[in-house]
């Protein structure tokens, strides 16, 4: 039977019309799909890179869990050294806490708390050399005391004097000769000189410190820099580019302040001006002479 030419001619222009929509149909599929694997993709990285954070987040409370047993099987014979330790006992057990309380995606915060476990364990090879030093001087000192009694055997006065040069030594060396400091404290404050904690209301900082009465520290003209650093790490400077060297190693500082020391505990001040902004986060500073670190404090911007 022959189709009618009209019939032909409208089933033509309905397949013509159909297959169109049969290829936009056909790539919204492939689209979908192609959409489907990008955000299976997207997904998977996000899994595996917050895994990898978890990872790095563990093996850096580990490693500062280990470090808070070492501090704790440490001692000496000594009560200076020993008060320096339980305050840095408790700086790492704080840092335990904190990091145990942030999220492993914080990157900044695991970057810092780094930073300060390596402050922590470079303090700690100080005091291990310290007490080293000490006891190899406390040794000496005693055999010199025994080899001078025994020679100063004929003479009562001489055993005297030698007695008391002992006896003076080794207190010298129980109490130590570096100078010390307490009550380190950090804060910022605004443009009416009151206390804040707005960072955009900063105008500057004030580190407060007290150097700890010691007759044996050598008497003087004694210059305290502190080194104030950003919660990123980075060292706040101004246009007076200060630099000093303690323990053989020169390092910049944020600013400095010379006090006239003579045995007694002196009360001070060091204010840091001219940094042209504060961000929000956690601001560290260290306290040193060119003798040694005197102790490290933070504040908290918001």
């Amino acid at each position: 039977m022959t189709e009618d030419p009209l019939e032909r001619r409208d089933r033509e222009a309905r397949e013509k019309k159909g297959n169109p929509l049969k290829i936009t149909m056909y790539a919204l599929i492939a689209v979908a799909v192609l959409l489907a694997g990008a955000l299976a993709f997207i997904w998977t990285s996000k899994a595996s890179l917050v895994r990898d954070l978890n990872e790095e987040k563990q093996d850096l409370t580990e490693q500062i869990i280990a470090l808070q047993g070492d501090y704790e099987s440490l001692s000496s014979d000594y009560d200076t050294i020993n008060s320096q330790l339980d305050s840095s006992r408790e700086e790492v057990a704080q840092l335990v806490e904190r990091i145990q309380q942030t999220e492993a995606t914080n990157r900044a915060k695991m970057r810092q708390y780094e930073k300060e476990l390596g402050t922590l364990r470079s303090i700690m090879r100080n005091y291990i050399v310290q007490i080293d030093s000490l006891n190899a001087l406390n040794h000496q000192l005693t055999a010199e005391a025994d080899a001078a009694r025994r020679d100063a055997a004929a003479s009562r006065r001489a055993n005297e004097a030698l007695t008391q040069q002992v006896e003076s030594l080794s207190g010298q060396v129980a109490a130590g000769s570096v100078l010390k400091a307490r009550g380190l404290r950090l804060e910022a404050y605004n443009s009416s000189d009151k206390v804040t904690d707005r960072s955009s209301r900063v105008v500057r900082m004030m580190t407060t410190l007290s150097l700890v009465e010691n007759d044996l520290a050598p008497k003087g003209p004694v210059v305290v820099y502190i080194r104030v650093k950003d919660p990123d790490g980075i060292l706040l400077v101004n246009s007076r580019q200060i630099s000093f060297t303690s323990g053989g190693e020169t390092m910049m500082a944020s600013a400095s302040r010379e006090v006239d020391y003579e045995g007694k505990e002196v009360e001070m001040s060091i204010y840091l001006n001219d940094i042209p902004q504060y961000v929000k986060g956690i601001y560290t500073v260290e306290a040193w002479t060119e003798q040694a670190l005197l102790g490290t404090a933070e504040v908290l911007l918001r």
